[in-house]
C-alpha cells in the first residue's frame, strides 16, 4: 500500500479522509496546513499528497507548486469545495493528478486514491 500525506485545515474531513485511507491499508500522515505538509515532507517519502485547495498559512495550490520542486516525482490530489478554485487547480495539470470536489463520499475518495497510487483494494488479491 502507499505512503499519504493529507493536508486538510478541517478536522473532520481531515479524520475522515484519514480513516478511509488507513482502512484501505494505506499508512497516513494527517496535517493542518500547507505549511505542515512541508515540514512533513522533509521527515520522510510518500508516495502521494492529498491537500484542500484553501486553508490557512499555505494553500494547497502554493503547497503544490512548492512541493514540485523539490518532489517532482510526487502525485498531489487536491480536494476542494469551490468551482472556482477548481478551475484554478485545472490550470496547473502538470503539477496536479487531480482535483475531488467536496463533499465526496467515502467510495470516491478511496478509489481515486487508489488511481493514483495504483494499489488494489483491500479485498482484492494481486497476481
Amino acid at each position: 500500500m502507499a505512503t499519504i500525506l493529507i493536508a486538510e485545515d478541517d478536522k473532520a474531513v481531515r479524520e475522515f479522509v484519514s480513516r478511509a485511507l488507513t482502512q484501505d491499508g494505506h499508512e497516513v500522515t494527517a496535517v493542518g496546513d500547507g505549511l505542515q505538509a512541508l515540514t512533513a515532507l522533509e521527515k520522510k517519502p510518500y508516495d502521494m499528497m492529498l491537500a484542500d485547495i484553501v486553508m490557512p498559512q499555505l494553500d494547497g495550490i502554493g503547497l503544490a507548486l512548492k512541493a514540485s520542486k523539490d518532489y517532482p516525482d510526487l502525485p498531489v490530489l487536491l480536494m476542494t469545495g469551490y468551482a472556482a478554485e477548481r478551475q484554478r487547480a485545472h490550470n496547473l495539470d502538470a503539477l496536479i493528478h487531480d482535483v475531488i470536489s467536496k463533499p465526496f463520499t467515502l467510495t470516491e475518495i478511496r478509489e481515486t486514491v487508489r488511481r493514483i497510487t495504483n494499489t488494489a483494494a483491500p479485498d482484492e488479491t494481486v497476481h
